[in-house]
């Protein structure tokens, strides 16, 4: 018995002391895993609440340029920034500079007096706003050119003219800590770092937890490939040989912003995370050493092992009544509850064994009441058999947390809580957080953020999320759906003459129209501005998708009654189709949007499908609208010239001067290809200008080299003739050099004198009165009436070429041609025939006594030396020829 005590001690104390190490060692694993656990946790969470952050913020600026865009394009005002600052504006600290670049790339208003004639036109984000008709938001750094005195993040938008052109760029310069401005040292650690990219992978900023701030690539301490942070969200850790720059192990987590092309990065120290892991160990190491040094020590002395067990006994119920005291004074609920098993050992129920007041609350009790009953009792008719299947899963993983929306029972006083569940022994501890309020906080957020707030249409940011998993569906199902990119014509006026009061309800009616027109599974979208697009999911080929389209244009050719007055506005419709025109949003929107653009050039008030030789078009129409500026300042423009001769005989009458654009790159250019880009950017005025003295320039030189020289005809397009000062124009190119006005003839279009008739017909008098013949061009093309070339008195008559190809193919053609050239000498005037080509057509006009003719069988338009050969010539064809080729 004796030797029995003396091994039974000793014996207990080593199975004791190994239980210790055993649990010691799996209690530092599980807490090695715990702060593994929460330092992802606390990444995403820090990523998700710093990108929502960056979101707000970039929204702020997003709204900020969007009205100084408006402002600076409806006043133009040298002052406007410096004005608003003077006014309170612009005053925050974050704002490092505001300023507005023209179209030269020149800052014309700044917050900042020093800049104010700054040259940005070489920049990057100049040149890519000058050449894409895009307005959206564009983010990047600051340019070499800019040079703040704190490092910053760049917002810039495009500035357009009322026809779209091209106006320059409103820039904001925001202090790159605004955006980490929310961190504080503490939050982040010692090792920790923050930053925001853009889409593409390019820093925007970087704040570590020093402090220090980097906003270029080469400073940064990220990883350098993006690929690490491709996806829409997550978190990995990244080990020191092949993440940060620094060497230093982090756990990175990152968040794309769903409405702008950026993306939040958060970086947590890993050994800084672990530390505490680490000192766990060293100190449960220490303790057991210690345990066990008095265990051994115990078993020598079984009293005092008593009296010990007697000690820790009165310790845990001074733990059990502090833990009393601390939750019964908590917000959140706590409970106890044991697990029920069946003879198999099967959990079949929980028993609440220990809960505080706040937790019984929340089941609408008192404490004494919810101890000791059941889980399915309290809960049945609320959760069922869900609540005790979620209980058991955290008995076998030992852990569950989630939120939960608790069913609408008014036994209940909570609407939604956030569970924690974790085992102990044969039991769970539940914590239930009381969190209603912020989700209620939440679901406004998720409203003010996918809802338009003017119209109630679904917003940009709903449509991009939406539309990732409505690609993933067609693309699964093997179906097509089609996105029509919508614009308001004319709304732009309507909103400028009417007021921004009209023009939302405007917006607000249109929204409702459109809403009107489609199936119920199909959605209409405000995208911005005067801007909608309509989702067609699934589309059922072309002709249900134009069908569609064209409901849209005819339902808005009807006008809309608003605040007592009726406001006429069409749309250009913009189609693509998914997949033929994309397999992504962004693609399958820019095509749409290239379409709209295009049809809405064709004409307004139509609808029309993506090309892909719409998108060359479109960037060749940019490059040589861009290009026109460069041409006059550099005389890219030159003149041809086509001869008009006697139709009887062959001699060389006169001529016309015909615009040419030789462009550096894409080589000679044809007038209907610029001509209208001149006319829409408003420089038509300047190029007639300038080909009126070319004119006179090459008439003058021919002279000096002692040619016998004809009239020239310049062409004036309808808006340089109703500005009123052509006949100014010629009188001082004539002047300047020398040139006699019998020499320069002017041609005008018929649609250019339509309008005010007394104001053309003193123009026209004014130029006849220098000595200049006027001839009406395109003849029949227009809305000339007898009684108009009556009264305009006009010399020449030009047939327009369509007329000409008709003839000897029928002969209403013959008889037509022969009815103008009878009104034309009936009332004075030559009669030109254009686009002669064949000698049949010549023989006809001989034979119907038209006065001239001019066309490529009499000659192609050719540079001026070669019209110099031809003015000594004299006769381009034989006539004895031609009359035998007209008997025969």
């Amino acid at each position: 018995m004796n030797v029995f005590h003396r091994l039974f001690w000793p014996t207990l104390a080593v199975v004791v002391c190994a239980g210790i190490w055993v649990v010691t060692i799996s209690r530092s694993n599980a807490e090695l895993d715990r702060a593994n656990a929460l330092v992802t946790r606390d990444a995403g969470e820090f990523a998700e609440a710093y990108e929502q952050y960056i979101t707000r913020s970039v929204g702020q600026m997003d709204q900020v340029t969007m009205q100084l865009k408006h402002s600076w394009e409806h006043s133009h005002k040298s002052t406007l920034l410096e004005d608003l600052k003077r006014d309170g504006m612009f005053t925050d600290s974050a704002f490092v500079a505001v300023s507005i670049l023209d179209r030269g790339g020149v800052v014309r208003s700044s917050t900042l007096g020093n800049k104010a004639q700054l040259d940005l036109s070489n920049t990057d984000f100049f040149a890519h706003h000058r050449n894409n008709i895009s307005t959206a938001l564009r983010i990047g750094v600051a340019p070499g050119e800019l040079e703040y005195s704190r490092e910053v993040v760049l917002f810039t938008r495009r500035l357009d003219t009322s026809d779209d052109g091209f106006d320059g760029v409103v820039l904001l310069a925001i202090d790159a800590r605004y955006f980490t401005s929310f961190i504080s040292p503490a939050t982040l650690g010692r090792h920790g770092i923050v930053a925001m990219t853009g889409a593409d992978g390019m820093l925007r900023l970087e704040q570590r937890g020093d402090g220090s701030v980097a906003t270029d690539r080469q400073d940064s301490i990220l990883p350098s490939s993006a690929a690490s942070w491709a996806s829409p969200s997550g978190v990995q850790l990244l080990e020191a040989n092949r993440g940060f720059a620094d060497g230093t192990a982090r756990v990175l987590g990152w968040r794309h912003s769903a409405a702008y092309p950026v993306v939040a990065l958060v970086g947590l120290s890993h050994n800084d995370a672990l530390a505490g892991a680490a000192l766990y160990w060293r100190e449960s190491r220490n303790n057991a050493i210690l345990a066990s040094a008095c265990l051994m020590l115990l078993a020598m002395l079984s009293a005092i092992l008593a009296g010990r067990a007697a000690t820790r006994m009165r310790g845990k119920e001074e733990v059990r009544s502090a833990y009393r005291t601390a939750t019964e004074n908590a917000n959140d609920g706590f409970y106890m509850a044991a697990a029920m098993r069946d003879r198999q050992g099967q959990i079949v129920d929980f028993k609440i064994v220990d809960c505080n007041e706040r937790g019984a609350f929340f089941y609408g009790l008192q404490r004494s009441d919810l101890l000791g009953r059941r889980l399915s009792m309290i809960d049945s008719g609320l959760f069922g058999e869900e609540l005790v299947a979620t209980y058991r899963t955290a008995m076998e993983t030992g852990f569950h947390e989630d939120d939960r929306r608790m069913p609408g029972d008014d036994r209940l006083n909570i609407r939604w809580g956030h569970r924690r569940l974790v085992r102990v022994g044969n039991g769970l501890a539940v914590t239930l957080q009381d969190v209603s309020e912020r989700k209620m906080h939440e679901a406004q957020l998720e409203c003010l953020v996918n809802e338009d707030s003017l119209t109630g249409l679904p917003n940009r940011h709903w449509f991009l999320n939406f539309m990732r998993a409505a690609l993933a569906k067609a693309g699964a199902d093997q179906t097509e759906l089609a996105i029509l990119f919508i614009d308001l014509d004319e709304f732009k006026h309507v909103n400028d003459s009417q007021g921004h009061a009209v023009g939302d309800q405007l917006l607000k009616a249109a929204a409702q129209r459109l809403a009107a027109l489609l199936r119920p599974l199909d959605q209409v979208v405000r995208f911005g501005g005067d801007e909608f697009i309509v989702l067609l999911s699934p589309s059922e080929g072309d002709a249900q998708i134009a069908a569609v389209a064209e409901r849209i244009v005819t339902a808005f050719s009807t006008p809309f009654a608003i605040a007592d007055d009726v406001q006429t506005v069409g749309t250009s419709v913009g189609i693509s189709v998914f997949p033929r025109d994309g397999t992504d949003v962004e693609t399958l929107i820019k095509h749409s949007d290239i379409a709209m653009y295009s049809g809405k050039s064709d004409g307004k008030g139509r609808f029309k499908f993506f090309d892909p030789s719409l998108s060359a078009a479109l960037r060749l129409r940019a490059q040589l609208k861009h290009g026109l500026l460069t041409a006059i300042r550099e005389e890219q423009f030159v003149l041809h010239y086509q001869p008009r001769v006697d139709t009887r005989t062959g001699k060389l009458l006169s001529m016309e001067a015909l615009l040419r654009w030789r462009h550096p790159s894409l080589g000679m250019v044809a007038p209907g290809e610029f001509i209208p880009l001149a006319e829409s950017s408003g420089l038509i005025a300047r190029i007639g200008e300038m080909v009126i003295d070319m004119a006179c320039v090459q008439i003058a030189a021919w002279k000096n080299q002692h040619a016998v020289v004809v009239p020239v005809s310049v062409n004036v397009s309808a808006k340089q003739f109703l500005r009123g000062s052509v006949k100014q124009n010629l009188a001082a190119a004539l002047e300047r050099h020398g040139v006699a006005a019998a020499l320069l003839e002017v041609e005008i279009t018929e649609s250019a004198m339509m309008g005010d008739q007394d104001a053309i017909i003193a123009e026209l008098a004014a130029i006849r009165a220098l000595g200049i013949k006027l001839h009406v061009d395109d003849f029949g093309t227009g809305y000339s009436s007898l009684s108009q070339l009556q009264r305009l008195k006009m010399d020449v008559l030009k047939v327009d070429r369509a007329f000409t190809a008709e003839l000897g193919n029928s002969r209403e053609g013959k008889v037509f041609f022969q009815a103008i050239v009878s009104m034309a000498h009936a009332l004075g005037m030559s009669v030109v025939a254009e686009g002669v080509e064949t000698g049949e057509q010549l023989a006809i006009l001989q034979a119907l006594e038209c006065n001239e003719v001019q066309g490529y069988f009499i000659a192609r338009p050719m540079p001026a030396g070669d019209m110099l050969a031809l003015m000594e010539k004299r006769f381009l064809f034989k006539a004895p020829a031609l009359l035998d080729y007209q008997a025969s």
